[in-house]
């Protein structure tokens, strides 16, 4: 598998920013905050939900499974159906529509109009991380674009270790209707800064369907979806059982996983901006190392992690891995397409998202009928194949 350098395309190559807009990064990164928290709030308050709205738990976790598919869904054909519309008026419409739906959720007489309002969410999510994720080459100047994506990303780290336990801990209090209600006005804060502190962000070219088939041509397009394909949906398959594994195979009392998991939040921010920097400097190496430690660091789990301290190390050790992901993975994708970045992008968390949901079904599966064991074996044996097939792409300039 291969990476040649790229033959040019009609698309037009974002223009370089006049001056950097770090205010308006900073934003959009409250932005991709919300976002996360959004979506996996719900995760936390499905009992609540669950009881008051006279449904399973199981089926309350379609407040979760929905935004997901609908926003892996969204990512492409928003860009598409908006045509050449100025990014800056998409992303504010995008965010009302965030405001709109949670306030929705928080009022919803019934489980139906709940998941319709989840919906609702979904798009918002797809289509908003869809331009964000690509936005830091228009905001600040080409050298400091890997610095800027990692700012952006850090939102989602930040959603994982602030926002959904704070989101929780105000739903357990106050109920969950309250929970909801508070994404909205954050929502609605995030929509006035954006208002603020956004330039006018003239669409680079029109989404078409032919231009987003046309990425998978790219070569290096094409690497960067297979290793996020391959990395997400392993580690999702495993992370997501990361509770019991921690329990069963390491020793550690239920009481101590939460502080744990939060140390795994924190510990994936430091990775996000380790990786940032070095993302800077070396893009094909910085990913290679992300895809080898992840492919090291779960497995190890049957091996080291069979103690209270291994385990806990191990999960910092995975949590300092993935936490560059993101941010690597979309900075490859940015240097593979400079003249159709938010196409690639589009495509890009289009895949992110259905690898997140598929991940976690498959490995739900592999726990049910197999082992607990299973699900660390194909989360490593997933970030080795991404990594060999990184290892083996002959980069452009630059990747390098």
């Amino acid at each position: 598998m291969t990476t040649a350098e790229q033959t040019p395309t009609p698309a037009q190559e974002p223009e370089a920013p006049e001056k950097s807009r770090w205010t308006a990064v900073s934003a959009v990164a409250l932005g991709t905050f919300l976002l996360v928290t959004a979506e996996q709030l719900p995760i936390g308050l499905l009992t609540s939900v669950g009881s008051a709205l006279s449904v399973s738990e199981g089926t309350a976790g379609l407040m979760v499974t929905v935004p997901s598919i609908v926003a892996a869904f969204a990512a492409p054909l928003v860009p598409m159906l908006v045509g050449s519309m100025d990014r800056r008026i998409l992303l504010l419409g995008l965010m009302a529509l965030m405001t709109v739906s949670n306030l929705a959720s928080a009022l919803a007489p019934n489980f139906a109009v709940l998941v319709g309002s989840r919906v609702l969410v979904g798009i918002a999510i797809g289509g908003f991380w869809a331009i964000a994720s690509g936005l830091a080459v228009r905001l600040v100047a080409p050298a400091d674009v890997p610095r800027a994506t990692a700012v952006i990303f850090g939102g989602v780290g930040a959603a994982n270790v602030f926002g959904v336990p704070l989101g929780t801990l105000v739903g357990d209090l106050t109920g969950w209707r309250i929970a909801f209600s508070s994404l909205s006005a954050l929502a609605l804060v995030t929509l006035i800064a954006l208002l603020a502190v956004l330039p006018r962000l003239v669409a680079s070219q029109a989404i078409r369907p032919k231009l987003l088939m046309e990425q998978f041509r790219n070569p290096g397009v094409r690497v960067g979806i297979i290793a996020t394909v391959l990395i997400v949906f392993g580690h999702f398959a495993a992370y997501t059982f990361v509770s019991p594994a921690l329990q069963k195979l390491s020793g550690i009392d239920e009481r101590y996983v939460g502080p744990l998991l939060f140390g795994f939040g924190v510990a994936g921010m430091i990775g996000n901006f380790v990786a940032g920097s070095a993302l800077s400097r070396r893009v094909h190496r910085s990913v290679l190392i992300i895809s080898v430690a992840l492919a090291v660091a779960m497995p190890l789990f049957l091996l080291l992690g069979q103690t209270a301290g291994g385990g806990a190390i191990l999960l910092i050790v995975w949590g300092l891995s993935y936490g560059g992901v993101s941010v690597g993975l979309q900075t490859w994708m940015i240097k593979s397409a400079p003249q159709a970045v938010e196409a690639a992008s589009s495509l890009w968390v289009a895949v992110f998202n259905l690898s997140i949901g598929i991940g976690a079904l498959v490995g739900g599966v592999i726990v049910d009928t197999l082992t607990l064991q299973g699900v660390l074996w194909l989360g490593g044996a997933c970030a080795l194949l991404a990594a060999l097939a990184i290892w083996t792409a002959h980069t452009n300039d630059a990747l390098r």
